[in-house]
């Protein structure tokens, strides 16, 4: 069937607004609505000071802030430099505890 010149396509039973949420935001919102993500957050603080990371993400902003001249530098430059190489530098044992803190979290919350 053509549709009709003059008006437009009807829209499909579900709008855009209406979608269901998907897991991950799912998840998302039962975090932040128990509280544990603010715990998970601050957990991942205290581990990452602990084993040096923090302190090493600062050494690499000053020294590409050096490199390139303080006058040369925006936020927005040393975040993009700085972001991958911190995710790709935090330890295992970090990411595995908050793993598991997450799993135990999903468990008991019965997701």
């Amino acid at each position: 069937m053509r549709p009709s010149v003059n008006r437009p396509p009807t829209p499909d039973v579900r709008d855009d607004n209406e979608k269901e949420p998907s897991l991950q935001e799912i998840i998302n919102i039962k975090l932040i609505e128990s509280g544990e993500k603010e715990r998970l957050m601050e957990l991942l603080r205290e581990r990452l000071i602990e084993c040096g990371w923090k302190d090493e993400m600062k050494a690499h902003c000053r020294a590409f802030v050096r490199k390139k001249g303080r006058d040369n530098v925006t936020v927005d430059d040393l975040i993009d430099v700085i972001t991958p190489m911190g995710r790709a530098s935090i330890p295992n044992s970090v990411k595995a505890e908050l793993l598991e803190r997450i799993r135990a979290f999903l468990g008991q919350a019965a997701l």
